[in-house]
């Protein structure tokens, strides 16, 4: 007997939305690594901030191994023993989590969780689209949620660390875990989704190989200053573990007869340009380490007040959601939400350009914050929804996973990397520079420490602003861009009306419409998984 629902029932609707609203708050943050105490990590088990940087890029990377063979996975096992099982070894490996010292186990444990919790999230998704009907609607719901909800637990995370220690939030969460497994067992039906199908279609070794591409990928972004990138032999084994791993990875997908991705999809126009967007966003949030850098290192902020910084994305982030809501309710064209997104981007990066000095007061960071929030926001909303729009279920499943970690693995790591890099660099030029000021008239023994330091923080901003100069230039050309884009209009209208005429097109539809109702409702729910 099959069920689609997740509760039985004699449970009422409003406690259902309760337990589904529930689960969210709990698992969707759900991590291996929490980035904001990390640094608390760092002073407990002695082990270098690149271990946790790699754990944070391996929780992506475990969501999007999972996410080709979610579907199978929620139509072989009943709903209730499939989440329970789940929560509770999600549970389990965040107390592994606190009670060691190891930081290659804080590494694997991420990935598995990454894994685990993408099984989990595929089943809440589907009642809440049921729930809200539009695609683009549930969108700016969900994700404003999302984000909102990330912002809040990367700063209690912080809060916590420093009241009592890193491990008392990893308990938390694994009692919330618990506690979510036993009322779940109560309250959910014990049915199954659909047709029983089985897993040895699965193919797992493709499945690893993917996680080998990617966490190897992570080792590279994560270790290549500490490593000084090509200079080191273990960068470079591990880029070429990388490269080698995607190619036999590649290559078994043409030897199977149920492959486990599939490239066809980054042929389509749509999804270019999509994977484009989702690069340009990556160059923005890259800015995270850029602003980190100039809050703790030059303005001597301590973590928690670091942390509540991204509080203040909050308004930012509800106002795009508001306006994704009405966007789509009224069915309005994307390019103008896109456009104002990657405008509030800008915006940040421009306020934070002129606004890097020494006498920076907390109150000049609401402006770009709230900026930094909207487009953010907004950009994840409309960009996922332009990428996979319009593509077969069957399509969209085989690729996710690659998309996925696109968006929040690669684009974020590759720009990371890159601005880290380059700081070092302008910074030591900047030094240089200053250093003409560096003279026995100018800088007497009594006063040398204090010079030094004024130099050095006026080397961060210095090299701190001359990226942001770079990212601002990179951002009028992406307005440009985007401004000139159809976003899938159609260039001439004839085309339509031929279409029209020859029927083609209302009998596709007419086919394929009892088909999408429930597969756009299942793919849909691969988007917002962060």
């Amino acid at each position: 007997m099959y069920n689609k629902g997740l509760y039985n029932d004699w449970v009422p609707k409003p406690l259902q939305l309760f337990l589904i609203v529930l689960l969210l708050a709990v698992v969707m943050p759900l991590g291996g690594v929490y980035t904001g105490n990390i640094s608390y990590l760092v002073s407990g088990t002695g082990a270098m901030t690149e271990y946790f940087m790699w754990a944070n890029y391996a929780t992506t990377i475990g969501m999007g191994a999972c996410m080709p063979i979610v579907l199978r996975m929620k139509m072989r096992f009943k709903v209730r023993d499939k989440l329970v099982v789940l929560l509770v070894l999600l549970g389990l490996l965040s107390y592994l989590n606190s009670t060691t010292y190891d930081p290659m186990i804080f590494v694997f444990s991420s990935l598995v969780i990454g894994f685990l919790k993408m099984m989990v999230t595929i089943e809440l998704f589907l009642p809440l689209m049921a729930m809200i009907g539009n695609r683009g609607m549930f969108y700016g719901a969900f994700y404003t949620f999302v984000l909102v909800l990330n912002q809040i637990v990367a700063y209690y995370a912080v809060d916590i660390s420093i009241r009592y220690n890193w491990q008392h939030f990893y308990i938390m969460a694994a009692v919330g875990c618990f506690i979510l497994a036993l009322l779940h067992w109560i309250f959910m039906h014990d049915k199954y989704f659909a047709l029983k199908v089985p897993l040895h279609y699965i193919d797992w070794l493709s499945v690893l190989l993917f996680m080998s591409t990617f966490m190897f990928s992570a080792y590279v972004f994560s270790f290549g200053k500490q490593q000084d990138w090509l200079n080191s032999d273990k960068i470079i084994n591990a880029t070429i573990a990388a490269l080698v791993s995607f190619a036999l990875l590649a290559i078994r997908q043409l030897t199977l007869k149920r492959p486990y991705l599939s490239f066809k999809i980054f042929t389509k126009n749509n999804v270019q340009h999509g994977l484009f967007m989702l690069l340009c966003l990556g160059m923005f949030l890259g800015t995270t380490s850029i602003q980190n850098t100039f809050a703790v290192g030059v303005l001597g902020y301590d973590q928690l007040t670091n942390a509540g910084l991204n509080l203040l994305m909050i308004p930012g982030l509800i106002l795009a959601g508001v306006t994704a809501i009405f966007w789509f309710k009224k069915e309005i064209p994307l390019k103008m939400y896109i456009f104002s997104g990657f405008s509030a981007m800008l915006g940040y990066a421009i306020v934070m350009y002129f606004s890097m000095v020494l006498e920076f007061s907390y109150n000049y960071w609401y402006l770009p914050m709230f900026l930094k929030g909207y487009g953010m926001g907004a950009l994840f909303i409309s960009v996922w929804f332009y990428t996979l729009d319009k593509l077969e279920m069957d399509e969209m499943l085989a690729a996710i996973g690659l998309v996925l970690v696109w968006r929040t693995f690669l684009a974020v790591g590759v720009f990371s990397a890159l601005y880290s890099w380059f700081q070092y660099r302008f910074q030591v030029v900047a030094v240089g520079d200053l250093a003409v000021y560096l003279d026995g008239m100018t800088v007497t023994p009594q006063n040398v420490a204090a010079n030094m330091k004024l130099i050095q923080l006026n080397a961060i901003i210095i090299a701190s602003k001359k990226i942001f100069g770079y990212i601002i230039l990179a951002g009028i050309g992406i307005l440009i861009y985007v401004f000139t884009h159809h976003f899938g209009k159609e260039r001439f209208e004839y085309v339509r009306f031929i279409r029209m005429l020859t029927g083609k097109s209302v009998i596709a539809r007419r086919r394929l419409r009892e088909r999408k109702k429930l597969l756009e409702e299942i793919k849909d729910a691969a988007g917002p998984a962060i």
